[in-house]
């Protein structure tokens, strides 16, 4: 994940003196209470076809490109972005964080929440703990692919609202990335395949 999910990894991970519980309720509160969005270039390969043969008593599905098949590239501000090769099932979500997404296909989801109000994202991130379409939004995008590459762009300016200058990235000048649950920084382009 890149924006909310990965900050607010990020500052979980800055709070391990608190139980388990309290420091991921804490995390997610302190992030969307601080929600901006991050502006990024997402350029994406679609997978473009699916052949399913069977063969003796076992089901083999190839996937392959098409020859034709271009980069796709978005441009934007967007509060999230994931990538999933497994529907990632868990207690905050039943149906998983992609429920559409199979084992062993060669596939991704790439999810992508383009920037919106406060109130519209947490029904979003709701959504994901009851038997509703988390992606039956205007703002969410859903896409099956093979490949992506994420390129965040640095915003620069005066912030008058935090009345401070502001940088998008850390100090160190990289951005958080939550993967498989784990903290990774990363200045430069992203590429998942």
């Amino acid at each position: 994940m890149f924006g909310f999910g990965a900050r607010t990894l990020a500052l979980a991970e800055k709070h391990r003196w608190m139980p388990s519980n309290q420091r991921r309720d804490f995390a997610v509160i302190k992030t969307l209470a601080s929600l901006k969005p991050e502006e990024c270039e997402l350029s994406y390969l679609p997978l473009k076809n699916s052949l399913q043969v069977s063969q003796e008593n076992v089901r083999i599905i190839l996937l392959y490109l098409d020859s034709n098949v271009q980069w796709h590239t978005i441009q934007g501000h967007f509060l999230n972005i994931s990538f999933m090769a497994i529907p990632c099932l868990c207690s905050m979500a039943p149906r998983g964080l992609a429920p559409n997404t199979r084992l062993n296909n060669g596939s991704m989801a790439l999810i992508v929440v383009r920037n919106t109000s406060r109130a519209e994202f947490i029904k979003h991130l709701k959504r994901y703990g009851s038997v509703k379409n988390q992606f039956n939004f205007p703002f969410v995008e859903t896409y099956t692919v093979q490949e992506v590459k994420v390129q965040p762009r640095t915003n620069t300016g005066y912030d008058t609202e935090e009345n401070m200058y502001l940088r998008a990235t850390s100090v160190e000048g990289t951005y958080p990335w939550n993967i498989d649950g784990d903290l990774m920084e990363e200045a430069s382009e992203v590429h998942i395949r």
